[in-house]
């Protein structure tokens, strides 16, 4: 379901007190007579809501407790130590170390490396029991705080890393696209204001790399016992992130933002029987995966879904398919402003709102000569038509 049907537009809201009685998709494989379990974050308060939405699994949700925040440097530390040492008034609200860290930690040592170790322990159980299972794995890596052993460092030398070449906002984007990396300056040595070192700069994109790299590997941990444990040949799995991220492009560092950079991420699948490698250029959404999930293993579809299946593509990933992808992402702060995009194969198109639903900014980048979108084409007169048409797309919303 899209964020307008399930009023969950922030992290400061739950599913269950908005839609107490709306079955999810681990629900639906319960409900169906399989085993299903959770393991890390899956649901986005993993953490914090007691149970992880108990109704959608088997046994108890595990998580390993130790929050994606952790650092092993005496650096690190002694930074933290130094920020609770400060008077109350001048304490941060949050007290974290700084955005990046290389240890020389062992993986297992990290809660993606807890997770990884578990979901292999998890299957192996799977393998002698008698019903088909639901089994959700979910790794923090490359969320903030880019932190992780040293030996993933090592495959992205200090030299060979530079920045965007588009570092800088586009003069001609409205204000609500853009935002202050928040979230970054939530961590310490991370100015409050302002830009940062370029040293800095090219530490947390060094960093993120190197986290990309550190959870594929777990990734591969789990799937290696796949493997020698003989279930890959009738077993779905679907890889995917929960959004995009700017590393300096735009001007803009972390995510929350409709740029495609922000909403476009990663989504991979392997079923029985499908010819493995292949690619599609068809949009699809995140909405799609519950719906393409239970048609591919003959569950029955709830009335609620949003989304549609995208089974078809496995066959023939070249075919005809939805004309537009849509985001939607409501800026926080005083000046709330709502963003929605809608995405072509040839245009982005993004209109932000106040919360008298008046529109406070537009955006229009053509997706085949600017990727990068730095040329914000929304004011262009000779493109008029397109804004109009792409407005009305927007508006209709998404169809089935």
């Amino acid at each position: 379901m899209r964020p307008d049907t399930t009023g969950v537009l922030d992290n400061q809201h739950f599913l269950r007190p908005q839609l107490p009685d709306i079955v999810t998709l681990p629900q639906l494989f319960k409900k169906d007579g399989w085993y299903s379990m959770s393991l890390g974050k899956i649901f986005h308060h993993s953490d914090r809501e007691p149970g992880d939405d108990p109704q959608s699994w088997s046994e108890p949700a595990w998580y390993h407790g130790i929050p994606y925040q952790s650092w092993f440097t005496k650096e690190a530390n002694d930074a933290m130590k130094k920020l609770k040492s400060l008077p109350a008034d001048k304490r941060p609200k949050l007290i974290r170390g700084p955005p990046f860290e290389a240890s020389n930690e062992l993986d297992e040592v990290y809660s993606d490396g807890m997770t990884a170790t578990k979901a292999i322990e998890t299957l192996q159980r799977f393998k002698g029991m008698q019903k088909p299972f639901f089994l959700g794995v979910g790794f923090q890596k490359p969320h903030l705080p880019f932190t992780c052993p040293q030996k993933y460092w090592d495959l992205y030398p200090a030299d060979t890393i530079n920045l965007p070449d588009n570092y800088k906002p586009s003069p001609d984007v409205p204000a609500a696209a853009l935002h202050n990396w928040y979230e970054l300056r939530s961590y310490g040595s991370v100015p409050a204001h302002g830009g940062i070192p370029d040293e800095m700069a090219l530490n947390l994109i060094r960093g993120y790399r190197a986290c990309t790299s550190f959870v594929d590997a777990q990734i591969g941990r789990v799937l290696d016992e796949l493997d020698r444990l003989g279930l890959r040949e009738n077993t779905i799995v679907v890889l995917l992130g929960d959004h995009g991220y700017h590393l300096g492009e735009n001007g803009i560092f972390t995510k929350m933002t409709n740029f495609e950079l922000g909403t476009h991420a990663p989504l991979i699948l392997s079923a029985p029987g499908q010819k493995p490698g292949q690619r599609t250029r068809a949009l699809v959404e995140f909405v799609d995966i519950y719906p393409t999930l239970a048609e591919l293993c003959g569950l029955k579809l709830p009335s609620h879904l949003e989304g549609t299946s995208f089974a078809p593509l496995l066959a023939d990933p070249a075919q005809a398919w939805k004309t537009a992808a849509f985001s939607q992402y409501l800026r926080p702060g005083k000046e709330k402003s709502m963003g929605r995009s809608v995405r072509t194969d040839h245009w982005r198109y993004t209109e932000w709102s106040n919360m008298k639903d008046e529109v406070v900014g537009t955006e229009l980048y053509d997706e085949r000569t600017d990727p990068q979108e730095n040329h914000n084409l929304a004011k262009d007169s000779a493109k008029a038509e397109t804004v109009a048409t792409m407005a009305k797309q927007l508006h209709d919303g998404p169809k089935k």
